[in-house]
């Protein structure tokens, strides 16, 4: 039978009656033949409880004895989730970071996993026994003695690792939903199961705001091509599955496809005005923040160059927690990035639309930008690329703006919504197609509704492109004129070096 691992979060844990049908849940595969290895969360609200004693004592607690002691609410979970297994007749374990062989960086609250040993729990599924492992926690050290605890998604990310590691033919992330939504239900009620998303969808996803699965655990089932099963752990709906499998084959000039929204109503605009319009002005900004270790990987940047060509604007949408050391890394570096003014806009927010075929379907934008006039939500476009398409808008407007974009473009179908003549005209560009020959200019008719182009890169820094909009995602690259890879040094193939940016 099957290898699963199955992580159980707090909202699936928060009492021990919820426990025991958790563990129910658990045997009943076991009994069915699947070797199971099960991975909980804190029970409720417990890690933040324990942060909250934590700075009854010390506001600014000292990172090391503060991963320790929020590693507890894992560990109190898993031994009982363990007992409960027990009390129903089957044999379990439970196994802290440890003994679990879960290996991280040194970085206290923000640990990634760079290794798993699970020996121990791979010689319990070979006694016939259910190995219960505390998510969201670690080890570091040269003799794996230090305590290090992952982040948010930490569990997720555990679980993933550990089905990794002992080649699962599945990872089911148990939560309170029944799979991945088109929509946070809490704002959209209509909003459906998705019945399967590919990585790269699965990662837009959680990129802008989808709280089902964090950034970091979604890249990790990707890198390692970890087949996911999101799904309820308050009933037996199948769920959503993630996998490398499109759901379609790609096939060039395909109907655009919107297959979910996301939002984060946490965001903050920085605007740095009168900046130099020179080659590598907006790279500075980023050697700047990098510099300052403000660990700002996934802010948009948008260059608007003044009249005459020399001077501009250059905003940056980030999220509101990166903001304080944003904001200090740019006054630091104020003379050398070379600007006249800084201002902040909080309370902001961006809605996405992410899918498949965006940039050859000038529709798309059309029907977005429709729709949100008629709600007279006023927004500004962030990025485009051809799997998702992100708006700026005022936080509080951002429910409407989620309710309006998902009745247009996900419930439509079903027949919802009439169209307006503009909206009808719109629609039909974007479910027939609007198509050209040339892809650059089908690229270009998308973003240039938007007023911009849009450009994504990874792991390099951004050219100063007069009048165009430089945009850094977090894993893709495509600009409009150059390959998408730069060529091999030998002609051939093999690994590529980076694009030659300006500094």
């Amino acid at each position: 039978m099957a290898l699963i691992v199955q992580k159980y979060g707090g909202s699936s844990v928060p009492t021990t009656e919820r426990i025991r049908r958790v563990a129910e849940r658990v045997v009943r595969a076991h009994d069915a033949g699947h070797d199971v290895v099960v991975v909980v969360s804190a029970m409720g609200d417990a890690t933040d409880e324990l942060l909250a004693l934590a700075q009854n004592v010390d506001t600014a607690p000292c990172p090391r004895e503060l991963d320790t002691l929020l590693s507890v609410g894992e560990q109190v979970s898993s031994t009982l989730t363990a007992m409960a297994i027990h009390a129903l007749g089957a044999s379990a374990c439970s196994y802290s970071g440890r003994p679990a062989g879960v290996i991280t960086t040194p970085a206290h609250g923000g640990a990634r996993i760079v290794e798993v040993r699970p020996r121990l729990v791979r010689e319990a599924l070979d006694r016939g026994t259910i190995p219960v492992v505390t998510g969201f926690q670690g080890v570091c050290g040269e003799n794996d003695d230090e305590i290090t605890t992952l982040g948010r998604g930490g569990s997720d990310t555990t679980a993933i690792a550990l089905a990794a590691a002992l080649k699962a033919d599945v990872c089911e992330i148990c939560t309170d939903v029944d799979g991945v939504l088109t929509a946070d239900p809490r704002i959209v009620p209509e909003a459906r199961p998705i019945d399967h998303l590919t990585y790269e969808a699965m990662r837009e996803l959680a990129a802008t705001g989808a709280r089902v699965l964090a950034l970091s655990s979604a890249e990790y089932a990707e890198r390692y091509a970890v087949p996911l099963r999101v799904r309820s752990s308050y009933g037996e709906h199948p769920g959503t599955v993630v996998s490398d499998e499109p759901v379609r084959p790609p096939s060039y000039g395909s109907p655009a496809r919107v297959v979910a929204l996301a939002h984060d109503p946490s965001r903050t605009k920085i605007t740095l005005s009168g900046v130099v319009g020179r080659a590598g002005a907006t790279a500075g900004v980023m050697h700047a923040l990098a510099e300052e270790g403000s660990g700002i990987g996934t802010a948009e940047f948008r260059a608007v160059p003044a009249g005459d060509g020399r001077y501009g604007a250059l905003t940056l949408v980030l999220p509101a927690a990166d903001a304080p050391t944003a904001l200090a890394a740019l006054r630091t570096c104020r003379r050398g990035i070379g600007y006249d003014g800084l201002t902040l806009e909080d309370k902001v927010g961006t809605v996405s639309l992410v899918g498949s075929g965006f940039r050859s379907h000038a529709g798309t934008f059309l029907l977005l930008r429709e729709t949100l006039d008629e709600m007279g939500v006023p927004f500004e476009p962030v990025s485009a690329s051809d799997t998702r398409i992100s708006v700026l808008c005022r936080a509080s407007l951002l429910p409407d703006a989620v309710r309006a974009l998902h009745k247009a473009f996900v419930e439509i179908p079903a027949g919802k919504l009439r169209p307006t003549r503009t909206r009808r005209a719109a629609r039909q560009a974007a479910d027939e197609g609007v198509h050209h020959e040339d892809a650059d200019e089908q690229g270009d008719r998308l973003l240039g509704a938007a007023g911009r182009l849009s450009i994504e890169l990874e792991g390099t820094a951004p050219p100063q492109i007069a009048g165009r909009a430089v945009s850094v995602g977090h894993h893709r690259r495509a600009i409009r004129g150059c390959p998408a890879d730069p060529p091999h040094p030998s002609g051939g193939a093999g690994p590529r070096r980076p694009w030659p940016w300006c500094a």
